[in-house]
């Protein structure tokens, strides 16, 4: 699907790409030549500008497919099997748990962009030094469950902390379904001034569909999809429609608005990879065509 092959930046044999060099990182552990910093300087430049779009050419075509393992899905079998069916369903990223061993193993797996979501900004560098080109702080489901929920507050404050850490990050921020919808507008619009590249919307949790079939498809995906059709038509950064979508409802998702559509649970529940391959093949022709 891509022209490009994406590899860990940290891996290149290139002098100037050693850890403290790396481009997608704030801060460095130890002191570059000095003999070699303004050409190191435009390097960086050159690397951060093709890195970033790559990591976003397809969210700008309005075709982006993120197949989501889980936040906080450490199950190395599992993620291997998730990425192994994205990458050959022709999915255009892949969102895993912000763990450098996992992001090794992705990265053995799939040349897709692969992305990392936390909550705690401090764990993304190491992530991002084993080849993550994407973060995300999001994927809050796991934590509803325990009764946690999210302020506007909160998620400026970690985005800014991962901004101040990672300044030249692909970031994406999930705007959480718990705020009503002129909130999530204004959370949105906030997420855009402080530099966020992509908004995620959700909401797939908070919907009880009293149908089955089809029309329980499109009622559970009812709220992420008012999300992206309001959050779209607010900020000039590109919306991804995420939770709760299905092959039913991605089409709908980018008539609504949305840059690309995310999707876990409808791959997760499905315990055979060849079936997860046919389903997300499924999904990237509707989002396509």
């Amino acid at each position: 699907m891509h022209s490009l092959t994406c590899m860990p930046l940290s891996s290149s044999p290139n002098t100037f790409l050693k850890p403290y060099h790396n481009p997608l990182l704030g801060a460095t552990t130890s002191k570059p030549f000095l003999t070699l910093k303004t050409r190191s300087c435009f390097i960086t430049k050159a690397l951060l500008s093709s890195t970033k779009d790559f990591v976003l050419k397809d969210f700008h075509e309005r075709r982006a497919l993120k197949i989501i393992s889980g936040l906080q899905n450490f199950d190395k079998d599992n993620v291997a099997s998730v990425v192994t069916a994205a990458d050959k369903g022709g999915a255009t990223h892949v969102d895993i748990a912000c763990d450098p061993e996992l992001v090794k193993l992705a990265l053995s797996l799939t040349s897709c962009p692969v992305c990392v979501s936390s909550v705690d900004p401090a764990t993304f560098p190491a992530a991002v030094e084993a080849g993550a080109l994407m973060v995300e702080i999001g994927n809050y489901d796991s934590f509803y469950e325990k009764g946690i929920i999210f302020t506007p507050q909160q998620i400026l404050s970690l985005t800014k902390e991962t901004r101040r850490i990672l300044p030249s990050i692909v970031l994406s921020v999930t705007v959480p379904h718990t705020l009503s919808l002129p909130d999530q507008i204004k959370l949105a619009e906030s997420l855009e001034q402080e530099g966020v590249d992509v908004i995620q919307t959700e909401g797939g949790k908070s919907s009880n569909p009293t149908k089955s079939g089809v029309l329980g498809l499109i009622e559970k995906a009812t709220p992420t999809l008012a999300a992206a059709y309001s959050i779209s038509r607010a900020v000039k950064i590109p919306v991804m429609c995420s939770s709760g979508i299905s092959a039913v409802t991605a089409p709908m998702a980018i008539t609504a608005g949305a840059a690309g559509v995310g999707v876990g649970s409808a791959i997760n529940r499905l315990n055979d990879v060849v079936a997860m391959i046919a389903e997300i093949k499924i999904v990237q022709v509707l989002i396509t065509e």
